[in-house]
Formats: structure tokens, sequence, C-alpha cells
């Protein structure tokens, strides 16, 4: 008895360990909202561009792309020549020399300096302080729109795979469905007619089931794609919906209205036009550079009155410039930038009305779509008792077959309707908080 106890024993931790090892094997990853959102925040391409593009902005932003420092260069000439001379002097003497070198040498350090050009150098400064303020803003934007993409194909990832739990659970019914068909028929209590509809029923519930999956599938590999990772890996996802239904329009009003990435880019980019055109109207005022430097020159001659020469020194000057007459484009290049600046100014006010338009209709969609969900849960309960119910009658065939099916196809709608309301209140709960600019994560 003890070693039949042993050997049964043996074989039971033996089978044990074989399921932990094939369920450890089948195992799929489950995926979170936040962790996905976190690949996409590391991986994402469109992010990463916007990053570099942010870094190009910051690298540009300095005193020297301005032109407010001064320049400093240094030079080196050479020139040798070899000819055949022949020179004749006031006095009528001929001078001739075949091969004639002729080398000349000079090199120096020059520096130029503008300390005055109407002040559009601290205008250039500013606007590149500017653009570094855009670039921010554009990563913050590209940021939440691509977190608000994860966010939107995770949790129709959830929603299909809520659904494909559903089918399962149909199919399941289905197939009982048939066996009963079968068993009443085959003690002579149903016609063959109850048999065939049973068994076309659940060929279709595996059919809707084979063509869910595929959206499921390829819903899985836009979610990679998004992730940036390689679209052959597989997961699961948290089925699990928080919907927040405490949202208040002022608030998110509140919100748009301090940090809305549209809203703060239709702001920059008036900011740069007005900077621009502080640059054209720069152009009415003179220019002043200094410049300074020191050269060595030396020449050498082989036929002439001076056979060698050197020099060296320091020189300085200062120069200005101004624009008197250039066939009025000054006067037709204040007046686009200034046309430009209305226009990023009317362009501002049309995003504002536009953001706040969206605002106000996506609220009322959230309202909505929050007022659906309750609904179609409390409906799901509602289904599910009456397909009970419709199951038992259907086991002891007090119920024909057709209000049997109705019952169950009105429990998988109600099911999807359920989903889908989720859905789309969570959907627009995103939304709302993307238009705000406060996307967690």
């Amino acid at each position: 008895m003890k070693r039949n106890n042993d050997m049964l024993n043996k074989v039971l931790f033996q089978t044990v360990l074989w399921l932990t090892v094939v369920f450890a094997g089948n195992a799929q990853e489950v995926l979170t909202v936040d962790a996905a959102v976190q690949i996409a925040l590391k991986n994402n391409y469109d992010i990463k561009i916007a990053s570099n593009e942010l870094e190009v902005s910051r690298e540009n932003k300095s005193l020297a792309n301005a032109g407010m420092l001064p320049r400093v260069d240094a030079t080196l000439n050479q020139n040798n020549n070899i000819q055949n001379t022949k020179q004749t002097q006031a006095t009528g003497e001929v001078r001739e020399l075949d091969n004639a070198k002729n080398n000349s040498l000079a090199y120096g350090v020059n520096l130029g300096w503008t300390v005055f050009d109407g002040l559009k150098m601290f205008a250039r400064y500013d606007q590149l302080t500017t653009l570094e303020m855009q670039g921010e803003v554009q990563l913050k934007m590209t940021i939440l729109t691509r977190v608000s993409d994860v966010m939107t194909t995770y949790y129709d990832l959830v929603k299909q795979q809520q659904l494909i739990k559903a089918l399962d659970t149909t199919i399941v019914i289905s197939r009982q469905r048939l066996k009963i068909a079968e068993n009443r028929f085959t003690i002579g209590k149903a016609s063959k007619l109850e048999v065939l509809n049973a068994e076309v029923d659940l060929n279709q519930d595996l059919s809707n089931l084979l063509l869910l999956k595929q959206f499921y599938q390829n819903s899985k590999i836009s979610l990679n794609e998004l992730l940036a990772r390689d679209m052959t890996i597989d997961f699961n996802v948290v089925e699990e919906v928080s919907i927040d239904d405490k949202l208040q329009l002022t608030d998110l009003q509140t919100l748009v209205d301090q940090q809305n990435p549209q809203l703060q880019l239709a702001l920059i980019n008036k900011r740069v036009a007005e900077l621009d055109m502080k640059q054209v109207r720069a152009e009415r005022y003179p220019t002043v550079r200094l410049s300074s430097g020191y050269n060595f020159n030396r020449s050498e001659s082989s036929l002439g009155f001076v056979s060698q020469s050197s020099g060296n020194g320091f020189n300085y000057g200062v120069s200005a410039t101004v624009n008197v007459f250039n066939g009025f484009l000054q006067n037709k290049n204040e007046k686009i930038a200034k046309l430009q600046v209305e226009n990023s100014s009317l362009f501002a006010e049309q995003q504002k009305q536009t953001v706040n338009s969206q605002l106000h209709s996506t609220y009322q969609t959230y309202l909505t779509n929050v007022e659906l969900a309750k609904l179609e849960e409390h409906n799901e309960v509602i289904a599910k008792k009456n397909l009970d119910i419709t199951l038992e009658k259907f086991k002891i065939g007090s119920i024909p077959t057709i209000e049997f099916r109705n019952a169950q196809e009105n429990y998988i709608n109600v099911k999807a309707r359920n989903s889908s309301a989720k859905f789309q209140a969570k959907i627009s709960e995103v939304m709302l908080h993307e238009i705000a600019g406060n996307i967690k994560f």
C-alpha cells in the first residue's frame, strides 16, 4: 500500500511539474496601459524625432548664432611666379632677365565685430530663445498625441478581448444546444431540422470568433508599431477599465487656457512673427562694425628697383553703412512682416476657438458615454439572467429553439454594447485630458 502511494505521489508530482512547464511556456506577457505608455515614451520614433529637433533648437540658441560675438580669422597667402621679364627704364636702358622669380608672403590675424545693427542681433537672440520654446511645446504635443494613440489602441484591445471571451461563452452554450438537440433527435423528441439549425448557429458563432480574433491580432500589431518594438511580440491586456466620471468642464477649461499645446504653439508662432518684424525694421538703422588685426607681409623680386621688402604691424578701423535707397524694398518687407504678424494673431484666435469647440463637444460626448456605460452594464446583468433562465427552459424543452437563440444573440449584443460603451467613455476621457494637455503618464 505504501509503495502504491509513493508511486501515485511520484506520478502526481511529475504531472504537476509537466503542467507547470507547459503553462509557463505558453504564458503571455500581461501588458498594462502604464507599461505600454512607458515603452512608447522610450521607443516611439515620432517622440525621438521631436526630441532631437528640440536639441537642435537648443544648440542653435547662442550669442554667436545671433551675431553678437566678434569673429577672428587667421589668413595665410603665398604667391610664387617665375617669368621671363624685360623692362625699359625711363632713361632708355633695357633690363632683361629670364626665369625671374617674384615671391610674396602675407599672413596675419584679423578681427571683425558688428557692434550695432539696429538691435537686430537682440531680436534674433530672442527669436532663437522662442524657437527653443517652440521645440519644447512641439515635443509635448507629440508626446500627448502618441500617448493618446497608445491608450486608444490599448483600450480597443480591451474591448476586443472582452468580446472574444463573451463569444467563447456563447460558443460553449451553442455546443450545449447542439448536443441537446442531437439527444432529443435520438430519442425522437426533436426533428433533424432542429439539429441542423443548432449546427448552423454554432458555425456562425465560430466564424464571428475567427473574424474577431483576426481584428484582435491586427490591433496588437498596431500597438506594437506604436511602441516601436517587434511586431511578433504577443501579449494580453488588462480588462479592468477605470473610468473617471467626475471630470468638470470648468476645470478642463482652465487647464486648456493654461497648457493646451496647440494654443501655446500658436502664441509662440505669433511671437516669432513679431521678432521677424523687428529684424526687418532694424534694416533702417546704420550698421557699425569694428575691425582690427596684426599682419605680416614680405615680397622678393629678381628684377626691379626693390629686390626684397617686408612689413608687419597692427591695424584697426571702424566702418558704418546705412541703407539709403533699395528700390522701396524696405517698405515692402515691413508691410509683409506686419501682415504676417496679423495673420499669426488671427490664427491664434482661430486656434483658441477650435480648441474650445473640441473641448465642449468632446465633453458632451463624454457625459453621454458615461451614462451609456452605466446603462449597458445594467443591461448586461439583465441579459445574462435572461439567458440563464432561457437555457434551463430549453434543456427541459419548454421553449422553442428560436426563442433560445434570440436570448443568446441578445446577450452577446448587449455584451458588445457594454464593452463598446466603456471603450467610448474611456476614449472620451483620454481625449479630454489630451485637449487639456494633462494626460497622466
